[in-house]
């Protein structure tokens, strides 16, 4: 085996993309999204030279000419391949103190356990992933642990992943079914927008950062991403047009109260079908009445902005604007993405991090949609500098604590 120092970007991700393990976060288009990172494509070759494993690393500049080396969910290697590994981080080390690297940290996407939400057994362990944590800790890493909560690892431990078929509606719980319709009753539509509506995203992401009161990513950031990624870039808008809904509404309400005029007596299952329908209609009128309904043109409510690599598509950032929050529109535009991703070939659409008690809002709007909590064994660091890494540690742990 030979290890190389600067592997190829597009060999780098024809190899990921075809491995199992495979994460946007390994895609080499990545550095250029972390430009406030270095970053470094290394691997390892057979005697043919054919790449054995590949990893972007990343690596921050720290102070007093220090460095922290980072390969975001990776390296992409065969983990059960135990000299592969040590080889691999043996020579990932050497190549670090040459860069005065303080510490490696490591968060590869191996499956600890697979679950539903609420499920009320436990989920098996998959054997090969406690091999494979035995196979990184014999190589030097140390592994940081179990960890629970988001906050505490660089990449959520935890992750709400959907897996992607052509009859999508099949999976849904009837409850996410009625509200989605509840949505379409209300106007929402959603599709596939271009670089031209990425103001109108970032505006119902700021909403959402003032809701939540967290800092998520700007216009330029997400301008950045879709550039990058082209194609690949999926910006998905859930949009009403408030003053033809309106109109809509109003009209339906009318015909309504004429149906009802006009039903005989002994018709009463019509009768109270069409009286049903009228006090559906009604309260939607009172809805709308909140709302400004004399624009022509439709507001944008809620946006997701999804990456697309190897057969998965990430879901990365999304926003809502509260003041339409009975309008649903996320439970609409969820499944318009999901639908897309698996047009263009994806096996999964990853909707991001949960906390790992699964107890948290977030989880409990991903569970609408029936995904699988995937649950990763964690992150590992490799001590390079073995005099200052036991500091640099505590000191990166209280930084983190503290943001």
């Amino acid at each position: 085996m030979k290890f190389q120092t600067a592997v190829p970007a597009a060999e780098h991700d024809e190899f990921v993309g075809k491995n199992p393990l495979n994460h946007l976060l390994q895609s080499s288009t990545w550095a250029k999204v972390k430009d406030n990172w270095d970053s470094k494509i290394v691997g390892v070759r057979d005697n043919s030279g054919n790449l054995l494993a590949s990893s972007l690393v990343l690596i921050k500049k720290l102070p007093l000419g220090f460095t922290m080396f980072y390969t975001p969910r990776g390296p992409i290697m065969d983990y059960e391949n135990v000299e592969l590994v040590t080889f691999f981080f043996d020579n990932l080390k050497k190549f670090a103190k040459k860069h005065r690297a303080l510490f490696i940290k490591s968060d590869p996407a191996v499956i600890y356990r697979t679950s539903k939400f609420g499920q009320k057994e436990v989920a098996e362990i998959t054997p090969e992933s406690l091999e494979i944590i035995n196979n990184i800790k014999a190589s030097g890493g140390q592994h940081v642990g179990f960890n629970l909560t988001m906050s505490e690892t660089i990449q959520p431990r935890f992750q709400s992943n959907e897996p992607l078929n052509e009859k999508m509606d099949l999976i849904y719980p009837k409850h996410a079914k009625r509200i989605m319709k509840d949505a379409v009753n209300r106007g929402v539509t959603g599709r596939r927008v271009g670089l031209d509506k990425v103001q109108a995203f970032s505006d119902v992401v700021s909403m959402t950062e003032s809701r939540k009161g967290v800092a998520l990513r700007n216009h330029d950031y997400f301008e950045q991403l879709m550039t990058l990624y082209g194609e690949d870039a999926y910006l998905h808008l859930a949009e009403v047009n408030l003053k033809e809904k309106y109109a809509a509404l109003q009209a339906q309400f009318v015909q309504l109260e004429k149906d009802i005029a006009a039903t005989p007596e002994n018709q009463k299952k019509r009768f109270n079908r069409l009286n049903d329908q009228k006090k559906s209609t009604e309260k939607y009128l009172k809805e709308f009445a909140d709302y400004d309904t004399t624009s022509d043109k439709a507001t944008v409510i809620a946006g997701i902005l999804s990456i697309k690599f190897g057969d998965t598509m990430e879901m990365l950032y999304a926003g809502m604007n509260d003041d339409f929050k009975k309008f649903y529109p996320q439970y609409l535009l969820y499944p318009k993405a999901f639908d897309d991703a698996f047009a263009s070939g994806a096996h999964w659409a990853n909707m991001g991090g949960v906390e790992g008690d699964l107890a948290d809002g977030l989880s409990k709007f991903k569970s609408n949609f029936n995904p699988d909590i995937q649950e990763l064994i964690g992150e590992f660091n490799f001590p390079v500098n073995k005099l200052f890494y036991g500091l640099s540690n505590y000191a990166y742990k209280f930084r983190k604590k503290m943001r």
